[in-house]
């Protein structure tokens, strides 16, 4: 006897697709926008948790309120992790991951996550309505 899983899983190619644009526009912020300074880290972490509810939701069967919380979560546990290793003194050797991690915290870096995460549950809508 199998239990049903508690999050049925899905493959959504519109889904996919916004990811991987959102996943081009990321490495380009990174990469040709690396001198934006404040607007390159707050627009990266927005386009991050928008990325990232639509990289959930392209595997999960899920509403989007649900995704969007998750997506937020992940962005906040990560300046948590920021936090404790600064009170730590630890640092991220490896400079990629330093970029995408982050190393700074600051609480306009959660603002950041619920904007993105507002505006993939927004967009999500209006593509599907």
């Amino acid at each position: 006897m199998t239990t049903p899983s508690a999050l049925p899983w899905r493959f959504d190619t519109r889904a996919c697709a916004i990811a991987l644009g959102l996943f081009v526009l990321l490495v380009l912020l990174a990469t040709v926008g690396a001198r934006a300074g404040w607007l390159r880290g707050f627009v990266g972490d927005v386009l991050a948790v928008a990325w990232l509810y639509f990289v959930f939701k392209t595997v999960l069967a899920a509403r989007p309120i649900s995704l969007a919380l998750a997506a937020f979560g992940v962005g906040c546990a990560l300046e948590l992790g920021q936090y404790l290793a600064r009170l730590g003194h630890w640092q991220i050797a490896h400079p990629v991951l330093r970029i995408v991690i982050g190393s700074t915290p600051d609480w306009l870096d959660v603002l950041a996550y619920a904007i993105g995460a507002a505006a993939a549950v927004a967009i999500d809508r209006r593509i599907n309505a």
